[in-house]
């Protein structure tokens, strides 16, 4: 039997974690979850989480400072153990977010609405093979 798809989600907010991982679970993937702020403070590693889990797909919460944390994501994204991962981007204010960001990726908003959290599953399940096609606006990272 194949094993399912690991989902690692990055983000600093409890709830949404949760929230998150319990949608994720209930579509038969596995969710893996960290702390983003104990990740760019250094006390947790990323890349022994990305080797011990192999992620198909990594969550990541574009927070405040907007700038600062897309900086980060575009740090992790050309480490080699992440690297041509699929990166799936939120932000609970997606529109200012997208000032940031541009047109470079597509940000879901969590704003603590069930369809944000199922949006989020939805294009999850598009990027591992089990579900429809991304819109065109849902670039990979």
């Amino acid at each position: 039997m194949m094993e399912p798809p690991v989902v690692v989600i990055l983000n600093s907010n409890d709830d949404v974690v949760e929230m998150l991982r319990l949608a994720i679970e209930q579509a038969h993937l596995v969710a893996v979850s960290a702390s983003l702020s104990a990740i760019r403070r250094g006390r947790q590693r990323l890349t022994d989480l990305v080797l011990e889990h192999d992620p198909q797909v990594i969550v990541y919460d574009l927070a405040p400072p907007y700038d600062r944390s897309w900086r980060f994501l575009e740090h992790l994204r050309r480490s080699p153990h992440l690297h041509g991962r699929n990166f799936i981007v939120t932000s609970a204010n997606a529109q200012r977010a997208r000032t940031i960001v541009a047109d470079a990726v597509h940000v879901f908003e969590i704003a603590g609405r069930p369809t944000d959290i199922r949006d989020v599953v939805n294009a999850i399940l598009r990027v591992v093979g089990l579900g429809e096609d991304l819109p065109p606006e849902a670039r990979h990272v």
